[in-house]
């Protein structure tokens, strides 16, 4: 869809959820090698997510999402699920690969945001200046794991508590207060089917970080065309970081396993799609079908 004001020159395209400016004398065409260019780059970007996933998000979800009447309940969902992935990583260094002192500074790294998201305590605004960690993280003695798992869990727990702020802030923006919310059965559904011995029972809860995020990273890709423009835009910024998290996790998963784990992704893979694809009679951001459209089409 093209607008224009005079002098300027706007477009949007659904196929990459944003919105492109230029100058009347830098024309069209000008703009058109623009939105090209990095609508392959969303593509390229997307297309081992919908590879490795074995179904989409079906189009009843997204119709749900998109009320405005869900806008509450997909972003707190949203803002604890973003916690909830810092939780698991951070979980996992703890369990598998650092040293006491350094487990000990992780706990009180994410400690002030579990007290507002669980206890509701603090002001949210303060949050921004609790996202640091003051030392280097240690492998403990005698660990198989090495710091290659530390660095990628670090750097993701900062980034999904970065996003859990960025959320916070266009809760704020939006008018919608901050209040307790149910996990989903999602994660559960998935981590019930580990193993409960290791090292296979790190590489199956790899692989189900590599499936919650690759998920996310494709719910945000389906929502950002149908939400307004400062929504979409956060979405489609959350989509590069996403994306890595879910090659993380897979490539950690791969490396440990040190043989082809083909047949557990793909194990998982089907358990995945079908909490995605199934009745779901909790919606939330990763329910699957909600419950009362899919009694309707029988």
């Amino acid at each position: 869809m093209f607008l224009d004001s005079g002098s300027l020159i706007h477009v949007i395209l659904p196929s990459n959820f944003q919105w492109y400016t230029c100058r009347p004398n830098k024309g069209i065409q000008y703009l058109s090698s623009i939105i090209c260019c990095r609508e392959k780059t969303l593509d390229a970007l997307l297309e081992p997510i919908r590879s490795f996933l074995q179904c989409e998000t079906p189009d009843q979800w997204v119709d749900e999402a998109v009320k405005k009447e869900n806008l509450s309940v997909i972003l707190l969902d949203h803002l604890v699920c973003e916690l909830k992935a810092a939780q698991s990583a951070m979980f996992l260094i703890r369990r598998y690969a650092v040293d006491k002192e350094s487990s000990e500074a992780l706990l009180a790294w994410l400690k002030p945001f579990e007290d507002f998201t669980y206890r509701m305590q603090g002001d949210w605004r303060e949050l921004s200046k609790h996202n640091t960690l003051s030392k280097s993280m240690l492998p403990k003695s005698g660990t198989p794991y090495g710091q290659d798992l530390i660095d990628k869990m670090v750097l993701l727990i900062k980034e999904e508590l970065h996003h859990f702020f960025q959320v916070l802030e266009i809760m704020d923006e939006y008018g919608i207060p901050y209040e307790n919310i149910s996990s989903s059965r999602y994660a559960r559904g998935m981590l019930t089917h580990v193993k409960n011995h290791e090292p296979d029972a790190l590489i199956d809860k790899l692989i189900c970080g590599a499936y919650i995020e690759a998920r996310s990273c494709e719910r945000f890709a389906k929502l950002a065309p149908h939400v307004d423009k400062r929504l979409g835009d956060f979405y489609v910024s959350l989509l590069r970081s996403e994306a890595r998290h879910y090659q993380d996790y897979l490539s950690l998963a791969e490396e440990i396993a040190g043989r082809d784990i083909t047949e557990r992704i793909a194990y998982f893979g089907k358990i995945e799609a079908d909490l995605i694809s199934s009745p779901d009679e909790d919606f939330k951001f990763h329910s699957g079908v909600p419950a009362f459209i899919a009694t309707i089409k029988l």
